[in-house]
């Protein structure tokens, strides 16, 4: 074994970076926060809260990074068992994502016989097949539908299948960390600045037609911060702490803009410091890391919530389609945690260790009767 994979499998322990956990309950909350807050009466405009929508690109880079620290060592020596990795990742996205997918669809049904109206984009019939196999973010979808915030498994769903071509990129600059993380955000704000001269918005508000695009840059960025994270070279504890926080503010501050080819980096710094913060600190505790694991759950479940609540709400306060007062806007917004502690303890979590084993079988089945 070289010196560089030893470093590399010494520098990948299996345990879990337990701050980056909890960074997943904000960036969840971020996102929902960004789609509910129109339906609070009184809502002024706040622009950390209208820049909600960058949470989906923090998990994308967060999930750029994570995947580097699970698997590049395993790539980088050859042990990288690409099926296996897939029965991975498809056990952790599908079965939520199918399962709010016959929920919508429920809601549909239930609706229309109830003579309510409905959007019309909650179901698109055309649009189920990209959805089932989930590449309606690639541009095979005709029209946004069903759960809608499902475009960005769509989009992780891509990133996992290139995942091995991100990775040997990534692995190619390891002497050089920090050339990676520059070229990544060169790459990065070249490509949104081209997007949005050809298509004319912003590759950040990109969904279900550019969602695949979308995360390429950012999963290319959390990949090579890892390679910073891996090589140890950040500045002291408290450097580190205050990077975090001036980044913070930078993000707080640009949000009034349109400059998101700023924000998204500096999300990326954000991760980076908070990556280097101790496991048993603040950011480490129980509480938050577990709200960190139920993050897939709210974030999956708080739009067909959201369309529950805010119809039954309106049927009971009378008040219509009109936003709701203060206190049942936030009990409305808080419910979604419990919501998706039922989701992930009930769905989740049984169905990812059915599909793994299902394709643990499959895949022994296969190998068995290829060696025949």
């Amino acid at each position: 074994m070289t010196p560089d994979l030893r470093a590399a499998v010494s520098a990948a322990p299996a345990d879990t970076i337990r701050p980056l956990t909890s960074l997943r309950f904000f960036a969840a909350v971020w996102v929902i926060l960004y789609s509910y807050w129109s339906a609070l009466d009184g809502a002024v405009p706040i622009g950390l809260i209208e820049k909600g929508y960058l949470g989906v690109d923090l998990f994308f880079i967060l999930s750029g990074f994570i995947l580097s620290h699970v698997y590049m060592a395993s790539l980088a020596e050859g042990r990288f068992r690409y099926d296996a990795f897939l029965v991975n990742r498809w056990a952790r996205v599908y079965p939520l994502h199918l399962a709010t997918l016959c929920f919508a669809i429920l809601l549909w049904g239930a609706a229309t016989l109830k003579g309510m109206t409905v959007d019309r984009n909650l179901v698109n019939w055309p649009s189920l097949p990209a959805h089932l196999f989930l590449v309606q973010a690639w541009g095979l979808a005709p029209e946004a539908a069903f759960n809608h915030p499902s475009w960005s498994i769509s989009a992780e769903w891509f990133a996992y299948l290139l995942f091995p071509v991100f990775g040997a990129v990534a692995w190619s600059l390891r002497a050089r960390p920090w050339v990676a993380v520059g070229l990544s955000v060169t790459f990065l704000i070249s490509l949104y600045m081209i997007f949005e001269t050809i298509m004319g918005f912003a590759l950040t508000s990109a969904t279900v037609f550019w969602g695949a695009l979308r995360i390429v840059p950012t999963f290319m960025l959390g990949c090579a911060l890892y390679l910073v994270w891996r090589a140890d070279r950040l500045a002291p504890r408290l450097a580190v702490i205050g990077a975090a926080i001036f980044s913070l503010m930078v993000i707080v501050v640009a949000s009034w803009g349109r400059i998101d080819a700023l924000i998204v980096p500096l999300l990326g710094l954000m991760l980076l410091c908070v990556s280097r913060f101790a496991n048993d600190g603040p950011l480490g505790n129980r509480v938050l890391v577990y709200l960190g694991e139920v993050s897939f759950a709210m974030y999956m479940v708080y739009v067909p919530w959201k369309w529950v609540y805010l119809n039954a709400m309106g049927m009971v306060l009378g008040t219509g389609d009109a936003p709701l007062p203060l206190l049942w806007w936030a009990i409305g917004l808080i419910a979604i945690v419990p919501i998706a502690m039922l989701a992930h303890h009930i769905i989740e979590l049984p169905l990812r260790r059915v599909v793994r084993d299902l394709g643990d079988r499959l895949r022994y089945r296969l190998a068995y009767q290829l060696a025949r």
